[in-house]
């Protein structure tokens, strides 16, 4: 409930959306962002920052929000945005998508973290830590994190031999042994791996 009640609490009779990213840490694939905006009685037990959450416990919450959201939409940054912008600035422009592709028009977009992207043609605001406090970021991060997990899952049955599956992307011992072994794929992020490529 206190993550409902901080949502209530900024409401004020206004439309509002939770945003948040997922993805910006892994050395290969896209990055996910999504936006979700509840009607003002909607609340969902056992939401809660995606970190927090069991793989399964969040593929279940993922059918729930979007069952229950008003509007929500999942929206991507490419590896090659990540490359020319850098990946804070594709974040944004991922965050920027999801805001934009909603069906219904907010007053207020609820950013995760202390940066929101430029450019949104409503008025934002940034909670740090936001998906442990606010019933919609906690939302709009599990639907990144689960629509990016099953994005890597696609990756794994085009590029087995790095088993995205088992690390996501992420800079993990596996990860950097199997790229070791079999170079950098096309879906790699070459700015990411420059030092660990500089070193061969």
């Amino acid at each position: 409930m206190e993550l409902y009640e901080f949502d209530k609490s900024l409401r004020n009779g206004r439309i509002i959306c939770g945003v948040d990213e997922a993805g910006r840490g892994p050395l290969a694939g896209d990055v996910y962002a999504a936006a979700v905006i509840f009607d003002e009685d909607t609340v969902i037990e056992g939401i809660n920052d995606s970190k927090k959450l069991s793989e399964k416990k969040r593929e279940i919450l993922f059918d729930e929000i979007t069952s229950k959201a008003k509007s929500y939409c999942i929206a991507t940054a490419s590896i090659e945005e990540i490359e020319t912008l850098n990946i804070l600035n594709a974040a944004m422009l991922a965050m920027k998508r999801a805001i934009e592709g909603l069906d219904i028009k907010p007053q207020l977009a609820l950013i995760d973290g202390n940066k929101s992207p430029d450019d949104i043609y409503i008025p934002a605001k940034t909670v740090i830590k936001g998906d442990a406090k606010s019933q919609s970021i906690a939302a709009a991060s599990i639907l990144a994190k689960v629509a990016r997990d099953r994005y890597m899952e696609q990756l794994d049955e085009m590029y087995p031999q790095y088993q995205f599956s088992k690390h996501k992307g992420y800079g993990t011992k596996l990860h950097y042994e199997m790229i070791e072994k079999y170079g950098i794929s096309p879906v790699h992020r070459p700015y990411f791996l420059r030092k660990f490529l500089a070193k061969k």
